[in-house]
């Protein structure tokens, strides 16, 4: 079966994005209906995060979010096979030139790229500029494990490194200088977790990112891969370098990227990965949310 989803990926990589968005968000729209459990989870999360919308109005934006998931799914043949010369045109990436003096000038960089529909594009876009260094997770599938690791190491000296050999390997490939396309809002349990507020919900969140920063004496750059309507494309958003950081306490620091992370989910709240449950590690004493 998996085989037969590359094949389809490949087929429908040769279409105008025009065309490959349609398709996409149709196939999400199928999806919201036959895959009820994370229907289910997404809603949830809407509820939380989002109390000051009615119940219609979230079904709404979960709908609307399965369906720019479905196009993710689609579109992420062009990151697979796609030419170098066509990604460009499809990805642009804003203050690049930002981020290359960083790197020149040899200042180690993490690149804090939430988890928004369109971070594969946007990681292979990266890729075709920088050497980047990044944490793989493997996937059960063997076939779509191999396709996902062509897609992101296939352009330049990408680094690409399994969580349990992370920390010291990151830290070495950042002083190279490698830019880390560092992904850090997921709920990966209690282990190097701390409870701060995402969107007023006490959420388990990793406290990694301040500890790379100290370690590798790296700077935190803002990296969002926006999904642009239609056949437009997408661009990668690169933010100002953040001052004071890390700052006195993990704590403090993992408010701060829950903080920055709310704000930009606000500016497209569909494009966040909702289907991901968020809250299911919850502190003692607290009932289950899913």
């Amino acid at each position: 079966m998996s085989r037969i989803v590359v094949a389809l990926l490949w087929l429908i990589h040769w279409l105008p994005l025009s065309l490959q968005a349609p398709i996409g968000r149709s196939l999400g729209l199928l999806l919201y209906w036959i895959i009820a459990p994370r229907r289910k989870v997404t809603l949830t999360n809407l509820r939380l995060c989002f109390p000051e919308l009615s119940e219609a109005e979230r079904r709404k934006l979960a709908r609307e979010h399965f369906a720019l998931a479905g196009r993710s799914l689609i579109e992420r043949g062009i990151a697979w096979f796609a030419s170098e010369e066509r990604i460009r045109r499809i990805v642009r990436i804003d203050r690049e030139d930002m981020l290359r003096k960083l790197v020149e000038a040899g200042q180690p960089v993490i690149l804090l790229t939430p988890h928004f529909l369109g971070l594969d594009l946007g990681g292979t876009r990266m890729a075709i500029s920088f050497d980047c260094v990044s944490i793989y997770a493997r996937q059960r599938d063997a076939v779509i494990d191999r396709w996902l690791f062509h897609g992101r190491s296939r352009f330049g000296d990408q680094l690409l490194l399994r969580r349990d050999e992370s920390i010291r390997a990151s830290i070495k490939a950042m002083k190279e200088p490698r830019p880390f396309y560092y992904l850090p809002d997921m709920d990966n349990g209690p282990n190097e977790s701390v409870f701060v507020p995402f969107f007023g919900v006490p959420a388990a969140t990793l406290a990694a990112l301040p500890r790379f920063a100290k370690l590798g004496g790296a700077v935190v750059v803002p990296c969002v891969t926006r999904m642009l309507p239609g056949g437009r494309g997408y661009v990668v958003e690169l933010g100002d370098p953040w001052e004071h950081f890390p700052g006195p306490s993990v704590e403090g620091d993992a408010r701060r990227m829950n903080e920055f992370l709310e704000e930009r989910i606000r500016t497209m709240p569909a494009q966040y990965y909702w289907v991901h449950r968020r809250f299911k590690t919850r502190p003692p004493g607290e009932p289950r949310i899913y």
